[in-house]
């Protein structure tokens, strides 16, 4: 049927912060969402805290509502606004609690607002452990035996029952928290309170356990007509035990027998018919026995989910935005296809290339976590890569991820100790994967690793595959020794330049040079949704090395954008936001805009967003061949973090165009050392320094410039590895630990300036001038990384003549950083004495927040200036009436005995931005005592 012409207005509710379980997915789902009603002429209000994302920029939404999520706000709107219906499902669980809260507040019958895409019985239906249990077994499917327990008394009679091990799941929780197993009755008090407190409903589920059962995820589609759809159904490489946020996932399913998967097909489609009455999206998991296939259904989330950006990036189906036009009362046959534009959108996407999704983990910087993986997902962020087979899919995961790895193994960090191996299998932590790969080239048998880690056997055999293929490349000693049938087998299965040439104890330059003599290059085909069945259009592609190529240059004048990769803690969504408005200026200003990233979390991966989109690792031999094909004006490197900034390197060394301000420049301001030799040129006050290459070096820095002293390397994002010390003792033990963890770099040793405030100011420079777009002051002292740190906007507390010195040394710094585009620059201020602490030349957290903040087009400005536009193009007008304040958000929650104390290396994983309109207001106030308390405790 035709849409429901009584809805003319929609509120969309968001996600809130970035916290771990629920991420920038939901972004990219919102996002899409709004874009979607948006185009049926529906007004779109939208209400969500977090100024990081591009769902509460004004390109997204016609209303945006930069506000906490809570049933007052939804108040406030509903006041202001004529909504008709409210969209909830494309804000994760905070979404879904706080609709179910003004469910039940009467909010939604006072002001006469129609829950669309999901309704509140199918939520609790959903949540609701023991309800949910009794309806799977009533439609005839099977469910591991289990108990609901509300207190601690009926959590023992259940484990009495069932008997160990089992599984303790809270009800009404996001990304597992409090879950997990519980293998002795020893280990079950403790893991039953942790799980009542975590559920806010003080309830849990006790399961059976099904340790080392597969376990599958199928995305679906459910029009008011009852159709369904399965758009995407995800394999986890791990069995049941890890969380999927956790699991390295494989679409399509690689490991199930024809039955088994048409039975879970008819089982997901019946169970999201039998959810009640709503239109939309749909996720659902199985349990599956390798041995005699019976299928146990886990759990359903009736709304979007983490997975759905992943199967949406994975088939090129956008489901969030087709979801959102079901939800307003279209059919799935009414709608089109968005990728090939004739087909229905009742089409189920067909693959013809593997997709490997790879979780991200940031376990350095909760010191004493604890790193294993189980229920409770631990992840900060995900890449996905896309390849002919599996092998190739996983290796270009591997060099996705950030983390210094050049694919699966072979790049020099492998482990030689077979015990130590042989204990990480069966304790699952970020790095089994390559403990899989040493253990299969060190000869343990895989029956030996199947057993310990429950991997399918398929899946052990690629990775035996590889090894053999390396066993094979030691016989040559050259890389112009390699046949060439040899070399595309080895680039087929995703081996990097980097991996042969360390195979071979040659430099990475030799096999590249060699490669390309062979012309041995990569092609690359378009992601269509129907496996070549239908002409497409999209602009959206994947590399390989079969030959033919489907990505065909324009003639058009074309820049790259390079993206952030995965999101982690010190680098993540705002820097998507920054290349997102980076590709709709460059589109404005008439060049063909390249998007190169690998996060399917994100907006700017979203197949319409750039003119053309390379899902590929942000990882040189991908850009250098993408740029070969392409040959672009140039590249820009200056909104994706410290990730595209890595690769500026590069490609001065290749001679190829940087957008905005030069390698030199960006180095200049990296390199802690030359930077502050700089600021002594300039006159510009900064605390006392020196760079040590070794621990007695860096000593004798220290004891020359006093203790205390803050330890840190260059080239770093987050305040990776920097630390505050005190003595020669801690100041040894810090050096050496950078130098294990980066062998190549040089430690600076500051002065650390006790007591001081901090401040940062974010400017655009055209080269000749400056506009300084907002001035933030910290709440927390100086020593507290920027990014954990609560700040105000514009300053509070410091005296004009502390702003002018901040705003002289902006320019000065600027001017002689020769800077075109963006900086950051951090200061300490003591006894009204200004100190610069580092320059930033690129985008930085407090982008957006300045943006949101002042509601100006900060991006599309900095864009148009790395391109030769001058200030003085620009009207730049700011809107602020009082104070905004960014407030960081963690989550410590899923790290109870880490060390929670704030100091120069970040943790916060997001943060929500607070408008205030004068300084009495109680959410300062409470900042502020808190602040008090750190300063005298």
């Amino acid at each position: 049927m035709p849409k429901d012409s009584s809805i003319k207005s929609v509120l969309i509710i968001g996600s809130g912060p970035i916290i771990i379980g629920q991420a920038c997915e939901f972004d990219y789902s919102g996002s899409q969402a709004s874009r979607s009603l948006r185009e049926e002429g529906i007004e779109v209000s939208l209400i969500n805290s977090n100024p990081a994302t591009i769902m509460t920029d004004p390109v997204t939404a016609d209303n945006i509502y930069l506000m906490p999520l809570t049933v007052e706000s939804l108040i406030k709107i509903l006041e202001e606004r004529q909504i008709d219906a409210v969209l909830a499902t494309m804000g994760g669980q905070t979404a879904l609690n706080l609709a179910i809260e003004a469910g039940k507040q009467g909010v939604w019958d006072k002001y006469n607002v129609r829950l669309i895409g999901v309704d509140l019985d199918a939520i609790d239906l959903a949540e609701n452990r023991e309800r949910f249990k009794e309806h799977v077994i009533s439609i005839g499917m099977d469910h591991a035996p289990s108990r609901i327990a509300n207190s601690f008394l009926e959590g023992k009679e259940a484990a009495q029952e069932i008997g160990f091990p089992l599984v303790i799941r809270p009800s009404f929780t996001l990304g597992g928290t409090g879950g997990g197993f519980v293998m002795t009755e020893e280990e079950f008090d403790a893991a039953l309170r942790r799980g009542l407190n975590a559920s806010p409903t003080h309830e849990v589920m006790i399961d059976k356990a099904v340790l080392g059962w597969k376990e599958y995820e199928l995305e679906l589609l459910r029009d008011s007509n009852n159709n369904v759809v399965i758009i995407c159904t995800v394999e986890n490489l791990d069995p049941m035990g890890i969380h999927t946020g956790d699991s390295i996932t494989v679409a399509p399913a690689m490991t199930l027998s024809d039955t088994a998967f048409q039975l879970m097909r008819d089982q997901a489609i019946t169970l999201m018919r039998s959810m009640g009455e709503f239109a939309g999206g749909c996720n659902v998991q199985f349990a599956i026995n390798p041995v005699d296939e019976q299928i146990i259904c886990i759990e359903i989330n009736p709304r979007v989910s983490r997975s759905s950006a992943l199967a949406s990036k994975a088939t090129g189906y956008p489901i969030a935005k087709i979801a959102a036009k079901l939800a307003i009362g279209y059919t799935l046959d009414e709608l089109k296809n968005q990728i090939t534009k004739t087909t229905s959108a009742m089409f189920e996407p067909t693959l013809d290339y593997v997709i490997v999704k790879m979780p991200r983990w940031n376990f350095e910087k909760f010191n004493g976590a604890d790193t294993s993986l189980g229920l409770q997902m631990k992840s900060v962020g995900e890449v996905m890569a896309i390849g002919r087979s599996f092998s190739e899919a996983l290796q270009k995961a591997c060099q996705s991820q950030e983390n210094n790895r050049a694919g699966l193994g072979a790049d020099k960090k492998e482990w030689m100790s077979t015990d130590d191996i042989l204990n990480r299998l069966e304790n699952a932590s970020d790095d089994r994967i390559y403990r899989v790969k040493d253990a299969i080239r060190l000869g343990v048998p895989r029956k030996t690793i199947h057993k310990l880690t429950g991997i399918d056997h398929w899946y052990l055999t690629q990775i035996k595959n590889l090894v053999t293929l390396e066993d094979r490349l030691l016989k040559y000693n050259v890389p112009h020794d390699i046949p060439k049938d040899f070399f595309i087998q080895l680039k087929s299965n995703g081996y990097s330049d980097q991996q042969i040439a360390w195979l071979m104890r040659v430099d990475e330059e030799s096999v590249s040079k060699q490669r390309k003599a062979l012309n041995i290059r990569r092609s690359y085909k378009m992601v269509d949704t129907c496996a070549a069945e239908f002409p497409a259009q999209t602009p959206y592609f994947y590399s390989t090395f079969d030959g033919e190529n489907e990505s065909i240059p324009s003639d058009k004048k074309k820049i790259i954008v390079l993206g952030s990769g995965p999101n982690r803690i010190g680098q993540g969504i705002e820097f998507d936001y920054c290349c997102v408005h980076g590709l709709l200026a460059l589109k404005e200003m008439g060049y063909e805009s390249i998007m190169i990233n690998c996060n399917p979390e994100t907006v700017s991966t979203d197949f319409d967003v750039a003119d053309k989109l390379y899902f590929e690792p942000v990882f040189w031999e991908h850009l250098e061949d993408i740029i070969d094909l392409e040959q672009p004006v140039g590249v820009i490197v200056q909104l994706g973090g410290q990730t595209a900034l890595k690769l500026s390197e590069n490609l001065k060394n290749k001679g190829i165009p940087i957008i905005g301000t030069s390698f030199d420049s960006m180095d200049l301001a990296e390199d802690r050392g030359r930077f502050s030799d700089l600021l002594k040129d300039l006159d510009i006050p900064y605390p006392k320094y020196g760079v040590a290459d070794d621990a007695d070096e860096a000593i004798r820095v220290a004891n020359e410039v006093t203790y205390p002293v803050l330890v840190r390397p260059s080239y770093v994002l987050g305040g990776q590895r920097m630390r505050i010390v005190i003595n020669d003792d801690e100041l040894e033990k810090q050096v050496l630990s950078i130098f294990k963890h980066m062998p190549n770099n040089k430690v600076l040793v500051d002065q650390f300036l006790e007591r001081a405030k901090e401040a940062e100011i974010d400017a655009i420079c055209d080269g000749d001038d400056i506009h300084i777009m907002g001035v933030m002051e910290h709440i927390e002292p100086a020593g507290i990384h920027s990014g954990d740190s609560s700040a105000v906007l514009p300053s509070y507390s410091l005296s004009d003549d502390v702003l002018k010195q901040m705003a002289e040394h902006a320019k000065k710094l600027a001017l002689a950083l020769k800077i075109k585009g963006l900086i950051n620059i951090q200061f300490a201020i003591k006894d009204e004495k200004v100190y610069v602490i580092e320059a930033n030349p690129r985008a930085s957290r407090t982008t957006p927040f300045i943006a949101k903040a002042y509601k100006v087009p900060y991006l599309n400005i900095a864009t148009k200036v790395m391109l030769g536009a001058k200030l003085s193009d620009f009207d730049i007008k700011k809107e602020l009436k009082g104070y905004a304040i960014k407030i960081p958000v963690f989550s410590f929650d899923k790290f109870p005995n880490v060390d929670k104390q704030l100091g120069p290396e970040m943790k916060s994983t997001g943060e929500a931005i607070q408008f205030i309109d004068d300084l009495t207001d109680p959410v300062f106030l409470e900042i502020e005592r808190q602040r008090y308390m750190y300063l005298t405790r």
